[in-house]
């Protein structure tokens, strides 16, 4: 049992460093080939919000996957928008990058670690006693 905690927190911590690192991956695709457009946000949540925005060339885009970094955004509110020329898909709200990832994956990466811990050191104990 002690294992299969060790296993799953690792797994989380993984996920979580994979999650920033996609993140990071995301920004340096925009910025290698930045746009600026000001979008429209059709719908807002905390996980994802959705935008429409028209590039120079006069195309309308809405990401399917919506606009990275959402936070604090309201359906009807007009944000400048960064995208990625080459993939108008793959668009953040302007000024915000990776690093608003950061401690939300840390917090999940310590949330693991504070419940697997002192679970494998229970168990461990409690097997000790009963041999």
């Amino acid at each position: 049992m002690p294992t299969v905690l060790v296993v799953i927190a690792t797994v989380v911590s993984a996920l979580a460093v994979l999650l920033v690192l996609a993140a990071w991956r995301n920004d340096h695709t925009i910025s290698s080939d930045e746009g600026v457009a000001t979008a429209e946000v059709l719908s807002a949540g905390r996980l994802r919000s959705a935008v429409s925005f028209v590039t120079p060339d006069g195309e309308m885009h809405n990401p399917k996957l919506g606009v990275l970094y959402p936070t604090n955004l309201i359906a009807g509110q007009r944000i400048d928008v960064e995208y990625s020329r080459s993939d108008p898909d793959l668009v953040r709200v302007a000024g915000r990058d990776a690093s608003v990832a950061v401690v939300p994956a840390l917090s999940v990466i310590v949330v693991a670690w504070l419940i697997a811990g002192p679970s494998v050191l229970l168990i461990r104990r409690r097997e000790r006693a009963q041999t």
